[in-house]
């Protein structure tokens, strides 16, 4: 299979090379129902990545399928041994799903200190149309005092030297929304759908209780609702960026 991304000579070839792994993976997310964007954050996005790093993903997704959309990912993508297991400390080149948001929640929650806008200016849009991803931009544009624009294929403001790896990134890598899917998402957006919405959500809230009370935390971010799933329950690395001397 063609890679996606041709680096030019000065690029590091091992960050090329886990991009391409990440976007051909990604191509799974087009047979998904009713997915709308999806951008690559954490080490991946901002340049850093090692080589046992994850594949941190914030997914977009449409009002009312919240749920459904997250019983998808861990379906499909842990059938292929792509999905990061919850806490495992194995996660070599595996989706991370810990951010969900549908379009009245794009507006991402505090705290709005210097890392979390970094993470957000190093996001990479990978999947979705321009005016869904521009939507995206302007709300959270406040907090960020930063405009940025879809139709380019990286941020209007880059964060440092190491973010140059998103000039060279396409802005949806050629991926476009299966036939397949369309069909999907039509007979599931009336009441089965409604219907199937909320026995997942009922099942994923049960096990998502049950596996915060197991999991160690530091000053959690964890929110779960009918328009934002967000599972962060260690913060203390963005809390040591912060408040670095």
């Amino acid at each position: 299979m063609n890679d996606f991304i041709d680096l030019p000579p000065e690029a590091d070839p091992f960050i090329a090379k886990k991009w391409n792994k990440l976007l051909r993976r990604a191509r799974l997310f087009t047979f998904i129902p009713f997915i709308e964007i999806v951008f690559v954050a954490g080490s991946m996005a901002m340049g850093t990545a090692g080589k046992d790093s994850d594949f941190d993903v914030i997914v977009g997704v449409r009002t009312g399928r919240i749920f459904t959309v997250r019983a998808f990912c861990v379906l499909f993508f842990g059938l292929l041994g792509w999905r990061r297991r919850n806490y495992s400390h194995y996660v070599r080149d595996k989706f991370c799903f810990s951010h969900f948001i549908a379009p009245e929640k794009y507006s991402l929650s505090g705290p709005y200190n210097e890392y979390w806008k970094k993470l957000y200016l190093s996001l990479v849009p990978i999947y979705g149309n321009f005016k869904q991803i521009q939507k995206f931009y302007d709300a959270n544009a406040g907090w960020t005092g930063c405009r940025r624009h879809s139709a380019l294929a990286c941020p209007a403001m880059a964060v440092d030297a190491e973010s140059r790896i998103k000039d060279w990134i396409p802005v949806f890598a050629g991926m476009t929304k299966n036939p397949i899917t369309k069909i999907k998402e039509k007979i599931l957006s009336g009441k089965l759908g409604n219907f199937l919405e909320k026995c997942l959500k009922n099942i994923q809230i049960k096990k998502i209780e049950k596996s915060l009370k197991t999991v160690k935390q530091y000053k959690p971010r964890n929110i779960f609702n009918d328009s934002e799933l967000e599972f962060h329950p260690d913060t203390k690395r963005a809390e040591e960026f912060y408040f670095k001397p």
